[in-house]
């Protein structure tokens, strides 16, 4: 009769030699299998004696639990085996410094786009937006700008896909666009007030953006960010121009040591109009006049064309190029570093 101890022993020795779970499951037929030791040892049984069986059956399945119990051991040993051997090919230095990510941040033309939309919020200015990409009627032709105008020659640049051979689109080259759009919407609102001859209210409106021309060089850029604005009333003058200008720009750069004067030059859109000019009473920039915005009253055919009657309605608008407001307020000596995307630049705004 086979010895039951020596069987589980056998096996015992057998599961610890395979060294992968294929290994063991081959292992595991020799003893569990339908081939088996066990197996054949429970055919067996059905040749002895009615009193032997039950004593022996019981013996053969102490064997068989004792040798899955080494088999489920064995099992266990291997999985923690490859489990290890897992973890220390994925293994990580806790020793190491942790990656840090840095701390994000405002670009400084959006910081300065903020700081002006707060000054002008208040002064009592909305803030207007408006498509990027401009009919030929808002950008020129409603802004006194027709098509044989010459002043088109710095402007008449980046056309697109789109619109007619008699009204094409382009990408704006100024935000002026924006205040005719305003303004004809709000016009549209009180139109029952004009008709009735009463008093509309006025518009008082900012316009922030991106704006194209054909332009590039350290102070100049195709892409540029612009802020218009305009002040459109019954009584408003050159003098409201100077006074909002004024409070607005020594507001920006944070000081009363700050001065502006009027240049006449010539704006299709303004009549009369002016250049403006900056000059700082402290500072690197000190004792030098920077010109920083064009400006002026707002032409009669602009105001005819915002759907307004100029002998009523008068108003100014002007347009800062952002960007070099910027340069102004932070020391920067090249307009193309705004759009390079350095982070050692661009960090010291966080």
């Amino acid at each position: 009769m086979i010895d039951l101890n020596a069987t589980v022993e056998d096996a015992k020795a057998a599961f610890t030699q395979a060294k992968t779970p294929a290994e063991l499951e081959n292992s595991k037929a020799q003893f569990l299998g339908k081939a088996g030791r066990i197996t054949a040892l429970m055919k067996d049984l059905a040749a002895l004696p009615v009193d032997q069986k039950k004593s022996r059956g019981a013996e053969i399945n102490l064997a068989k639990q004792a040798i899955e119990a080494a088999l489920h051991a064995r099992r266990e040993a291997l999985a923690d085996a490859e489990l290890q051997v897992q973890l220390q090919a994925e293994a990580l230095d806790v020793t190491l410094p942790g990656r840090r990510r840095a701390a994000g941040g405002l670009h400084p033309v959006s910081l300065s786009t903020e700081r002006i939309e707060a000054i002008f919020g208040s002064m009592g200015f909305e803030v207007a937006q408006g498509p990027e990409i401009e009919s030929d009627w808002f950008n020129f032709t409603a802004l006194n700008t027709p098509e044989d105008h010459p002043a088109r020659s710095m402007h008449d640049t980046f056309y697109v896909e789109g619109g007619t051979a008699a009204a094409p689109n382009l990408l704006r080259t100024h935000t002026s666009p924006v205040q005719i759009r305003h303004a004809v919407q709000h016009v549209k609102k009180y139109r029952h007030l004009i008709d009735a001859g009463q008093t509309m209210p006025e518009i008082r409106v900012i316009v922030p953006g991106r704006c194209y021309r054909v332009d590039s060089d350290a102070t100049h850029s195709p892409m540029f960010h612009q802020v218009e604005g305009l002040w459109v009333g019954q009584n408003i003058s050159f003098k409201d121009l100077k006074v909002v200008y004024l409070d607005f720009i020594q507001a920006f750069f944070e000081t009363r040591e700050l001065d502006i004067r009027f240049r006449p030059s010539f704006f299709p859109f303004t009549e009369p109009s002016a250049e403006i000019d900056i000059m700082f009473g402290a500072g690197p920039l000190k004792g030098r006049w920077l010109e920083v915005s064009g400006s002026g009253q707002v032409h009669p055919n602009v105001i005819r064309n915002m759907g307004l009657d100029p002998e009523l309605y008068i108003g100014f608008a002007f347009g800062s190029g952002i960007d070099r407001l910027t340069m102004l307020r932070y020391g920067v000596d090249d307009l193309r570093l705004f759009f390079d995307g350095d982070v050692r630049f661009l960090s010291q705004f966080r």
